[in-house]
This record gives C-alpha cells, sequence and structure tokens, in this order.
C-alpha cells in the first residue's frame, strides 16, 4: 500500500538529486547548502517509507503461497512462518510512518534543555539536581549525547539552574513532553522531624535550530565580556571570560543570556548564542502553536513551565503524570533514568489526539 504524502516525498526527492547536481547550483553556495539540508531531511523521513513497502511486498508474496492450493507444503509451511514474522514488521513500520507525518515539523536531533529550581529552597535546588541526573541517565540509554552548558549550583547541592544540550536520533521527539512543571515530595535531608515536603522544578525542552534557521541581526544583541561569579579559584577572579547577551527586537521580545561556565570567552559567546537561538526558536513555534490553537488542542507538548505535568512521591515510589492520569509505583527506576514507561503513553496518547484532529 502506498502512502501519497511519502510518493510526493519521494518525487521531491528525486527531483533535489537532480538539482544537486546542476553545476549552476553547486556554485551558489546559499542555495546548494540548502537543497542539500532539505535532501538530507528528505532521506532520513523515507527511509523508513522504503523499508515499509519492500516488507509489505515480501508480505504479500509470502501470503500468495500460503493461498495457493498447489504450492508445495514444505514452501507453504515456511511461507506461513514468514508470514508470522512480517506481519509485526509491518505493523511496527507502519506506526513508525504515521509517527514521521504528524512530527513532520518537529524533527530535531539537538535539543536545549533548562531546569530551574523552584519553590522548595535548597530542596527544589537538589530536586532539580535529580532531575538532571535522571535525564542524562535516560539519554545515555538511548545513545545520544549529553553537553553541559552552564550551570548555577544549590548551597546543599543540585542546581538552581542547569542548562544542557542532548543531540541523538530523534531526541526531541521523546524529551518534548517534559516541559513544565515537575513537583516532588519527599522528606528532605534537613528534616529532623520526618515531615513530607513539597517542592518543585521547572523544566524546558527547546529545540536546536540550525544557525541558518534562526537569523539574528547584530543590530538585535548587545553583548558585554565580564568576570565570572561564584567558586573557581584565581582564574575566575581575574578573567573577564564570562558573556552576558542581551537580545531585543522591538518592545516584546527581549531575552537575556549569561554564559560563564567555559574558560574561553569565545566559547562562552558560542554557548549563549546557542541558548539565545533555541529561545527565539521556541517563542516564534508558540506563536504558531497559539495561532493553531484553535483549531486542534492537545493536553501535552505545550511546553508551558506553569504547568505542572508530573509528581513524584519518594515516601510511596510513586510518580503520577496528570496530563493523562498516568501513575506508576516505581519511582526508583523511573528516578533512574528509566522514563520509556512515562514517555510511552504520553508519546501514544499525543499520537491518538493528533490523528484524531488531523
Amino acid at each position: 500500500m502506498s502512502w501519497p504524502a511519502f510518493e510526493k516525498m519521494k518525487s521531491r526527492f528525486a527531483e533535489l538529486e537532480q538539482l544537486l547536481g546542476d553545476p549552476e547550483v553547486i556554485n551558489d553556495r546559499a542555495k546548494y547548502t540548502a537543497l542539500a539540508k532539505e535532501h538530507g531531511a528528505l532521506s532520513k523521513r523515507l527511509k523508513p517509507y522504503d523499508e515499509y513497502l519492500k516488507v509489505a511486498a515480501d508480505l504479500a508474496n509470502a501470503e500468495a503461497i500460503v493461498a495457493d492450493a498447489n504450492q508445495d507444503p514444505e514452501m507453504k509451511a515456511l511461507a506461513e512462518e514468514e508470514v508470522v514474522g512480517l506481519k509485526p514488521r509491518l505493523a511496527a513500520l507502519h506506526e513508525k510512518l504515521e509517527d514521521v507525518l504528524l512530527g513532520s515539523e518537529e524533527n530535531f536531533d539537538s535539543i536545549i534543555v533548562e531546569i530551574r529550581a523552584g519553590t522548595g529552597g535548597d530542596e527544589a535546588a537538589l530536586f532539580a539536581g535529580d532531575l538532571y541526573t535522571m535525564y542524562g541517565y535516560y539519554a545515555r540509554t538511548m545513545g545520544w549525547k549529553v553537553e553541559d552548558i552552564s550551570f548555577s549550583p544549590g548551597e546543599q547541592g543540585g542546581y538552581k539552574e542547569i542548562t544542557f544540550s542532548v543531540s541523538g536520533d530523534e531526541c526531541y521527539q521523546h524529551l518534548r513532553y517534559e516541559s513544565g512543571g515537575h513537583r516532588v515530595q519527599r522528606v528532605p535531608k534537613t528534616e529532623t522531624q520526618g515531615r513530607i515536603h513539597t517542592s518543585a522544578a521547572t523544566v524546558a525542552i527547546l529545540p536546536e535550530p540550525e544557525e541558518a534557521d534562526v537569523h539574528i541581526k547584530d543590530s538585535e544583541i548587545e553583548w558585554e565580556r565580564m568576570r565570572a561569579g561564584g567558586a573557581g579559584g584565581q582564574h575566575v577572579n581575574k578573567t573577564e571570560s564570562a558573556v552576558r547577551i542581551w537580545y531585543k527586537r522591538g518592545t516584546s521580545d527581549e531575552i537575556e543570556i549569561k554564559c560563564q561556565d567555559e574558560r574561553s570567552q569565545h566559547k562562552n559567546y558560542d554557548r549563549a548564542m546557542r541558548i539565545l537561538r533555541s529561545r527565539v526558536f521556541e517563542r516564534t513555534q508558540q506563536r504558531l502553536h497559539n495561532d493553531r490553537a484553535d483549531q486542534r488542542r492537545t493536553l501535552i507538548g505545550s511546553g508551558d513551565r506553569s504547568d505542572r505535568i508530573r509528581t513524584y512521591n519518594f515516601p510511596q515510589n510513586r510518580v503520577t503524570d496528570h496530563r493523562i492520569n498516568l501513575t506508576l509505583n516505581k519511582l526508583d527506576q523511573i528516578i533512574a533514568g528509566n522514563l520509556k514507561e512515562v514517555i510511552g503513553p504520553l508519546k501514544a496518547h499525543d499520537k491518538k489526539q493528533r490523528l484524531e484532529g488531523a
């Protein structure tokens, strides 16, 4: 069975193959780069479709052999085994193709994650540290790369805030549901009477666009060198390696970024610009989301920090995701990075909503 949307992609892919071989396009660096990027993105999206067509053809052939009354019994038995193996593969690929189509506007293999301690003082900073560790474990089990960008440590451990990047195949598709408010209920280490306290942290998942996808004019930013604050010894006190960037576009868009965790001013500037591009891109995407809100509303994936999305109850070893009323009594496993049992149902729920609203 062919899919019109993917057949259209195949036509465009063939067209791009010809264009990329055109000497006029090759000599136009900007045009060639844009077409090469589109070609690469289409190639990745068409790969599961090509596999789907092959498996579908193999299944049809095997089923034809099984249905043939004149077929050799031994061949028929082999074909029956093949049918049993191919059917689940085809179903999995069918689901994969739906995901590709539904996620066409959100196909990012690099994201920036921001975690900030909320209400709860030192305990909130410790919880922010737990979330950072949880995402780090999960990312590594998925084969993704984690890179710290900036952080501000808490006085008793953990982080007041920490920013890091995650890069790897479909990392945004999995982690996009983590944006929002996370609440923890547990007995803090400093609590002498054994009382349960409630603290909070917020998480923001920001797609990291290519530099060419977000154009920031020099006139829209101001930046300054500064000495890094906090611990760090003589180097921190004497070297102005930290960078602060102000972004202003009109009166409504104002963003301030500070980065001080590298000894190189150049590296701090580059990291600050990565965060800035992601935030500018996020604001653009949020406007598009708001424009489409009346057409399709979804309970998850909005990324609003003010939304309380999940509660982690340590005394009862329980995690509750409030968006889909999911409760799991295995907090110890989830905080250790086994997020698949949370993210899987969220993806399935979001997919169902998207298909219903398509």
